[in-house]
């Protein structure tokens, strides 16, 4: 089969490199890149470090809202479609690029395949939580992550469309961790000790885009009790920058700021960490995966398995409740909730009965 997939983010790049190796073994595979992280240090370096193939195609299509930047890939990708006539149309994970390649393919009668469907906040204020139920409900085949995807879907009766395969991202991490366990230089290069640092992210424009929100976001950084690392999106720079607090940050000992990293040296970073604060999904599940906890600063997660199993606790920007879940130990066992590392295998599998 001739099939495009549609990639435009960090998590997405992940996700692809474990896909497009075998898929491409069965089928051939566009990629196409919409250009949604367009900055090297979230694009570039992940296609260099992961092996994945360059995209074929490349649309440029970065900033703006969600709603106009959802319409510009529209625009662009009917055409390609119209180009290339794929057979099916593969998209990952609840970004715009997701809705776009989706909806693209829908409107032109071409099969979509979702990876990483069912997952739900049950937030719909969240712009990824309209684009993964919209894309599930578009989806002619289903993967999920895991049971709980499947049983999300069944209660939307879509569950005549649906397959487990697990996370890809499984895949991946199975692939990279023991390299990035063994590689304490990373932690050593920002003066940290393994084990005695805080890896934080945040890029949600919930959290950034609202200048009391941001400032929420500043007060529990400096109330951290422990030097914190904060690869910092260029979204949430600019935010601070122009809330005057960017160098209210840059002045504080205890806080390293750098600019994003790549898979490999965020990776190493993260599995040398005593816990990861984040507002990513993505990233939630790459510290259970790594048996890192995390403090998740949101009020509400799609990874809801690694809430209940321990691992993962919803803080919002509230600093006491961070620092109350730092008090935590983490619980003993950590199960296997998203599979075995042999998702992308399953997912290709799954395309080849369509």
């Amino acid at each position: 089969m001739r099939i495009v997939t549609v990639v435009g983010n960090r998590p997405q790049f992940i996700k692809a490199a474990a896909v497009s190796g075998p898929l491409r073994q069965r089928h051939e595979e566009i990629l196409v890149h919409t250009g949604q992280h367009y900055d090297d240090s979230l694009s570039r370096v992940f296609f260099t470090e992961l092996g994945l193939e360059r995209p074929e195609r490349e649309l440029a299509i970065g900033g703006g809202s969600n709603t106009s930047q959802t319409a510009r890939m529209l625009a662009a990708l009917e055409p390609l479609l119209a180009q290339e006539h794929p057979d099916a149309v593969l998209v990952y994970g609840d970004t715009n690029s997701t809705l776009a390649g989706a909806l693209a393919a829908a409107q032109a009668q071409i099969t979509v395949v979702h990876v990483e469907a069912g997952m739900r906040s049950f937030d719909r204020t969240m712009p990824e939580e309209l684009n993964r139920v919209l894309t599930d409900h578009l989806a002619t085949l289903l993967l999920c992550s895991s049971q709980l995807g499947v049983e999300n879907l069944r209660a939307e009766s879509l569950s005549m469309r649906v397959v487990m395969v697990g996370d890809v991202m499984v895949d991946v991490a199975l692939r990279w961790q023991a390299a990035a366990r063994a590689n304490t230089d990373a932690p050593a290069a920002y003066g940290l000790i393994p084990g005695s640092y805080l890896l934080l992210t945040s890029h949600r424009a919930g959290n950034v885009d609202d200048p009391a929100r941001l400032r929420a976001l500043v007060e529990l950084i400096r109330a951290m009790p422990e030097p914190v690392l904060f690869p910092v999106h260029p979204r949430t720079r600019a935010r601070l920058r122009e809330a005057g607090l960017l160098a209210e940050l840059e002045g504080s000992g205890a806080l390293r700021l750098s600019e994003p990293l790549g898979y490999i040296e965020f990776s190493a970073l993260l599995c040398h960490a005593r816990a990861v604060l984040t507002d990513s999904g993505g990233v939630q599940k790459e510290a259970y995966l790594a048996g890192v906890p995390c403090l998740t600063l949101r009020a509400n997660t799609e990874w809801v398995e690694t809430v209940a199993a321990g691992w993962n606790t919803l803080v919002d920007l509230n600093a006491d409740a961070a620092l109350a879940a730092l008090a935590r130990r983490p619980p003993a066992e950590r199960p296997p909730l998203y599979g075995d590392g042999h998702a992308a295998e399953r997912c290709v599998a799954a395309i080849d009965t369509l």
